[in-house]
């Protein structure tokens, strides 16, 4: 198996327990691209909160990719639109009315702003906004725009909350939207087309690869449609059962640079 594109998660797999970008990782990534191995960053923030780990990698420009939002958007590090797979005004006003109906936080995410009607701002929505570098605007519904680009929504809350929160969301929603839980303290909801498995195809085939040529690494069950998808799926040490059981391999944890020895073991030649 030749590795011509490697998709790996940011938080939990590329970087470490510390929330750093490792020597070790950024080594292993600069090699392979050295090889000319495309190395696409997939994850659930904007290209904001993706931009100083490609400054870090040395990848730019219109050759070099990320999946973002978890996989709504795949484009360009320099911000061109490759797919877009987004929600409708209509979809907001359902999402928004159900979480009132549930008692948990919500907010969306445009490629501007994290938009939410809760006055009462949930603590994980301000932690977002610092990870993914992303301002927040609090709107009431009625005050909305409804011609807004919006990538995804999220439930957000404490775990306990959020688990109850997991169970009680109605399976029509289920089978309308792409809904995953990618932290103990968000579930996140997107158009039925957007999953990180998806788009990483989507762009994938774009480029001229096939999943046998490309390797995912990933530690969390928004990432698991893409180790599905690749032919060579790899496990963080650190991730959960049902990642694992669908992997391929399994790697070291993220505190002992698992994507430098993933990226090392099967990818460079």
């Amino acid at each position: 198996m030749t590795i011509k594109m490697i998709a790996i998660d940011i938080d939990g797999t590329l970087l470490n327990e510390k929330n750093e970008l490792a020597p070790a990782t950024i080594e292993a990534v600069q090699a392979a691209k050295a090889q000319g191995i495309k190395v696409v960053l997939c994850t659930g923030r904007p290209l904001t909160g993706v931009q100083p780990y490609l400054d870090a990698l040395g990848l730019s420009g219109d050759d070099q990719y990320a999946i973002t939002y978890n996989g709504s958007v795949s484009q360009t590090v320099s911000g061109k639109m490759m797919t877009n797979h987004s929600l409708s005004f209509d979809d907001y006003i359902d999402l928004e009315a159900l979480a009132r109906k549930m008692q948990v936080h919500f907010q969306i995410e445009t490629p501007d702003f994290i938009y939410t009607a809760n006055k009462d701002l949930s603590g994980y929505t301000i932690f977002e906004s610092y990870l993914v570098r992303m301002l927040i605007r609090y709107r009431e519904v009625g005050e909305m725009d409804r011609d807004l680009t919006i990538s995804k929504a999220m439930f957000v809350d404490d775990p306990d909350i959020i688990n109850r929160v997991n169970k009680e969301i109605p399976q029509d929603v289920r089978d309308r939207y792409y809904v995953v839980q990618s932290t103990p303290f968000f579930i996140e909801v997107m158009n039925k087309k957007a999953s990180k498995g998806n788009t990483l195809g989507e762009l994938a085939t774009k480029l001229g690869f096939t999943a046998d040529e490309v390797m995912a690494l990933g530690d969390q069950g928004n990432d698991l449609t893409m180790i599905q998808y690749a032919g060579l799926g790899v496990a963080m040490g650190n991730a959960i059962d049902e990642v694992k059981d669908a992997a391929q391999a399994v790697t070291l944890t993220n505190a002992e640079d698992g994507v430098a020895a993933a990226i090392r073991k099967y990818a460079l030649k």
